[in-house]
């Protein structure tokens, strides 16, 4: 099932012609600057209990002409993935057919050109803070209106921290109900992992958690509904990994594209 997954690293020879996305993408994109909000320099996103993101600034280098898609082109890639998850809210609420198809044509296109295509051999590309910038899952129709999503309680950021020495997880989504004088929550789910292959990881959920109580109070009756939305468990194949930004795809056909931050120094 992984190979359907994945996609073959470029080799240097011989040369292949550029994907027709990829060519479009050159002579549209041909004048852009070479920066990108996953490149230049500022802050990513607030990270919870003692992370902060990376402050990055990377120059892109000239792609060398051979017909192979270059760091000048991935860069491009990344500036037009950028820009298509803007204002979709994660996504997480449905997004129109022709958006999606975007999305997901852009994320093939990175995939293609995976500079860690054996991200579990070199987990430190994997440890650390993300934050979820766009997925495939859903919540609709009476599953929105029954966790109080349409008016009643709004969804915040989502974070993952990963800890490699330990194979833990954390993902954190944040809440704030506005019937309860704007309250802030958090549901926490803690779950472990291990190596299943060079770019596959099995998950197992180990437990979580909704707080404050007032917050929990709320859920409660559709707890397991919540949890079954955002409960980690089965597998993931990390399909792209760099410095800034990493794509997943799990065992239900979901996307993850999420945005890198790293720990606060001592």
């Amino acid at each position: 099932m992984a190979t359907k997954i994945l996609q073959p690293p470029i080799q240097a020879s011989p040369v292949i012609a550029p994907n027709p996305r990829a060519t479009k993408i050159i002579k549209t994109q041909r004048f852009l600057p070479a920066t990108h909000p996953w490149t230049k320099s500022t802050i990513l996103g607030d990270c919870p209990s003692g992370f902060t993101p990376i402050y990055t600034n990377k120059v892109t280098e000239q792609s060398s002409g051979s017909g192979i898609v270059g760091d000048e082109t991935l860069a491009q890639i990344k500036t037009e993935l950028s820009q298509a998850v803007q204002g979709v809210n994660r996504g997480i609420f449905g997004i129109p057919s022709a958006k999606k198809s975007e999305i997901e044509g852009l994320v093939k296109l990175l995939e293609s050109q995976n500079p860690t295509p054996d991200p579990t051999v070199n987990l430190d590309k994997v440890g650390g803070c993300w934050k979820l910038v766009y997925s495939s899952i859903t919540i609709l129709g009476s599953k929105r209106t029954k966790l109080g999503l349409r008016d009643f309680i709004s969804l915040g950021d989502f974070f993952q921290t990963i800890d490699v020495s330990k194979g833990k997880a954390v993902n954190l989504i944040k809440f704030s109900a506005k019937g309860l004088n704007l309250l802030n929550g958090q549901l926490t789910i803690e779950a472990s992992f291990k190596i299943a292959s060079k770019s596959r990881v099995e998950i197992t959920y180990d437990k979580s958690s909704i707080t404050p109580t007032q917050l929990m109070n709320v859920f409660r009756k559709n707890y397991e509904l919540l949890l079954g939305i955002f409960n980690p468990q089965g597998w993931l194949e990390i399909t792209y990994v760099d410095d800034e930004i990493r794509i997943g795809r799990d065992d239900k056909g979901n996307i993850f594209i999420l945005e890198r931050s790293r720990e606060n120094g001592p």
